[in-house]
């Protein structure tokens, strides 16, 4: 009887998994140099570069780096750009000759207009910069690539030593002082014979 109610009993449906997130790429082709990197500013009023400009060429393609909707597409201070929106996430590009409409659904990697020379962050050079905002705070848009660019500190003696390094310093005659070691025996020796002494007068007295 057990056995035939667990079979009437409706399974609940599986939900679907969903997929992952298309990987984010380069918003030009071949990759680009980065010609000046993201820095936010202390403060909100503050100058800083909230973005990324990405060395091109005039005409140039402009591709989506992200999945989303086109959700702005025209002038804005004299400037062509373009933003694909996610949720609360939005990837900006400026200056760009806008070839698709608001509302358009893109995939990475989808033509979205052509590099403007008119405006561009590194004139006289063309460069197209590159932004990412989430909700009202803007991040550095390269953390959305698999393969951003890897910053190598260099190594260099004082970095490589361990925190207590201290070089020794030289005493007045110009030689350099005993090593801890060496102070430490000194030390020793110093206090055997002060007790020594001690009890050498202490026998004397009786």
């Amino acid at each position: 009887m057990k056995i035939l109610l667990s079979l009437l009993t409706p399974v609940a449906p599986i939900a679907p998994v969903a997929a992952p997130p298309d990987p984010a790429v380069w918003p030009l082709t071949p990759r680009p140099a980065v010609v000046r990197g993201f820095d936010l500013p202390a403060k909100p009023w503050l100058p800083g570069h909230r973005g990324v400009d990405l060395s091109g060429s005039p005409g140039q393609p402009v591709r989506a780096a992200t999945a989303g909707t086109i959700t702005y597409a025209g002038q804005l201070a004299g400037r062509g750009v373009v933003v694909v929106s996610t949720g609360v996430r939005r990837t900006t590009y400026e200056p760009v000759v806008s070839g698709a409409k608001v509302g358009t659904t893109v995939t990475p990697g989808t033509v979205i207009g052509r590099l403007s020379a008119a405006g561009s962050h590194c004139a006289p050079v063309t460069c197209l910069h590159w932004g990412l905002v989430q909700g009202r705070t803007y991040l550095n848009p390269l953390t959305l690539l698999p393969d951003r660019p890897v910053r190598l500190l260099p190594l260099t003696p004082a970095a490589l030593a361990p925190p207590d390094a201290h070089p020794p310093q030289p005493v007045a005659d110009g030689s350099a002082p005993p090593a801890r070691g060496e102070r430490a025996g000194a030390a020793v020796v110093a206090t055997a014979a002060a007790l020594t002494l001690a009890a050498g007068l202490m026998i004397r007295r009786h």
